[in-house]
C-alpha cells in the first residue's frame, strides 16, 4: 500500500515538476511510452500509423500539460483518453476522405469497417461516461487491472468497484443500443 502511494506521488511531482518546466517531460514520456504505444498498435494494428498516433498523443500532452489536474488517477490513464480520442479522429478523418462507395461491393470487408466504426462510438462513448465509471473502465479494460488492484488504487471497496463497472457497461450499452437505433 505505502509502494502504491509512494509511486502516485513521484508521479505526481514529476508532473509538477513537467508542468514548470517542458524539459522535464522526458521523464513521464520514458515511463509511458511503452504502454501508450501498445495501447494505441493493439487499436489500429499497423506500426506506421501506431507510431504516428502515439507520437500525436505525445505531442497533445506536452502541449496541454499545463491543463492536467492531478486527482489521485495514473497519468497514463490521461494519455490513454488522449490516444482513444486521436484514433477516433483518425477513423472519422479516414472516413471522410474515403468517402462511401456508391456500390456496397466496393468495401473490401463489410464486416471489418463495421467492427472499426463501432470501436470508435466505444471509445466516443467511453469518454462521455461519468468521470468515476470512465476512470474505472479505463483501468480495467484497457489498463487490464483486477477488481482488486483499481479499489486499492481509488481507495473503495472492491464492491463498488464492481458497482462502477456495472453501472459502467449497463450506461455504454445503452448508449450502444441508441447510437445504432
Amino acid at each position: 500500500m505505502k509502494a502504491a502511494k509512494q509511486e502516485a506521488d513521484d508521479e505526481r511531482l514529476l508532473i509538477e515538476a513537467a508542468q514548470r518546466d517542458a524539459s522535464r517531460f522526458a521523464e513521464l514520456y520514458k515511463r509511458n511510452f511503452e504502454r501508450v504505444y501498445a495501447f494505441v498498435v493493439r487499436r489500429v494494428r499497423n506500426r506506421a500509423e501506431a507510431e504516428d498516433v502515439t507520437s500525436d498523443v505525445f505531442h497533445r500532452a506536452l502541449a496541454n500539460l499545463h491543463r492536467f489536474e492531478w486527482r489521485g488517477v495514473p497519468f497514463a490513464a490521461w494519455l490513454y483518453r488522449m490516444a482513444a480520442n486521436a484514433i477516433a479522429d483518425r477513423l472519422q478523418q479516414a472516413g471522410r476522405e474515403a468517402g462511401l462507395p456508391s456500390d456496397a461491393d466496393a468495401i473490401e470487408d463489410p464486416v471489418a469497417l463495421r467492427q472499426l466504426e463501432e470501436r470508435a462510438t466505444l471509445f466516443r462513448l467511453v469518454n462521455e461516461l461519468p468521470p468515476d465509471q470512465q476512470r474505472v473502465v479505463n483501468m480495467r479494460f484497457v489498463e487490464q487491472k483486477s477488481v482488486r488492484e483499481i479499489a486499492h488504487q481509488l481507495r473503495r471497496s472492491e464492491g463498488a468497484i464492481k458497482q462502477l463497472q456495472f453501472r459502467a457497461l449497463e450506461n455504454l450499452r445503452a448508449r450502444m443500443r441508441r447510437a445504432h437505433a
